[in-house]
């Protein structure tokens, strides 16, 4: 569903209707009933709002849910590139147990920055995010019980032990070369389909493209996005990027239309 509103219902107006989510989300496999369950719960967890027309209902991001998405497209989409200054961003914590639901709240949010963690209470970015900590502890009030610093590690000249101990990079390389192997091949295929004249339905542009786009954006959640002097010689991350720009480019057009198409007729 957030998909969805990401990458098409946000450009198109902001609303769609109840009639169109059940048709386009029936490719995949999801019954009505599903669908409007998961509707709902996303309405009463404050994420999407209803607006009603007579007989009909159209639903639209509420204002957390646009924070929502525009927060997790900065991740997805606004990769570092920066070199590094070889100084490390430091968050220790204390949370008392009784605000235990906002300490196990802010490693995951932590781990979604890109941190990881040197202890339980302990997590260490090569990159400078004191401002987002800090916004974050405070929408968390427990700023009291956070401190953050900007260091370097004096006992030795290798970050080595740092990254390994912090991130399984090994795990997420795997979960690269997934990716690459399962959407180059259907890169390559769809390019033959079309290159022997075959009639491809705009469905299944939308369909491949939704896919494609899910797919993606759950890696960089995983990808601490270390900068390169901190990464394997054989890091498959660019390649990745690569791999999706250029098949995001061939299905974007006949998937903009049946989405196009699905929304004037309902």
């Amino acid at each position: 569903m957030l998909t969805l509103y990401g990458d098409y219902v946000r450009h198109r107006g902001g609303e769609i209707g109840i009639g169109s989510l059940i048709a386009l989300l029936s490719n995949f496999g999801l019954s009505e009933n599903s669908i409007r369950s998961a509707v709902s719960r996303m309405c009463r967890a404050g994420i999407l709002k209803v607006r009603r027309n007579k007989s009909r209902s159209y639903y639209s991001l509420s204002a957390e849910g646009l924070a929502l998405m525009s927060k997790g497209e900065r991740r997805i989409f606004e990769r570092k590139h920066a070199k590094w200054d070889g100084l490390w961003n430091l968050v220790v914590y204390y949370i008392p147990e009784e605000n235990r639901e906002a300490r196990d709240r802010l490693r995951r949010e932590l781990a979604w920055m890109g941190f990881g963690p040197l202890t339980t209470a302990t997590w260490v970015s090569p990159h400078n995010l004191t401002g987002e900590v800090t916004e974050l502890a405070d929408k968390l009030k427990i700023r009291p019980y956070i401190q953050v610093f900007q260091t370097t590690m004096k006992n030795s000249n290798d970050p080595a032990g740092i990254v390994s101990r912090c991130w399984d990079l090994q795990k997420i390389h795997k979960r690269y070369n997934a990716f690459i192997k399962e959407y180059r091949k259907k890169m390559q295929d769809h390019l033959e389909r079309i290159e022997k004249g075959e009639i491809i339905e705009s469905s299944e542009y939308f369909v491949q493209r939704f896919k494609l786009i899910d797919d993606y954006r759950r890696l960089p959640y995983l990808d601490p996005d270390l900068p390169e002097e901190l990464l394997p010689k054989n890091w498959l991350r660019s390649e990745a990027m690569d791999l999706f720009d250029r098949y995001h480019e061939i299905l974007t057009e006949k998937a903009n239309q049946y989405f196009d198409s699905v929304l004037s007729e309902y």
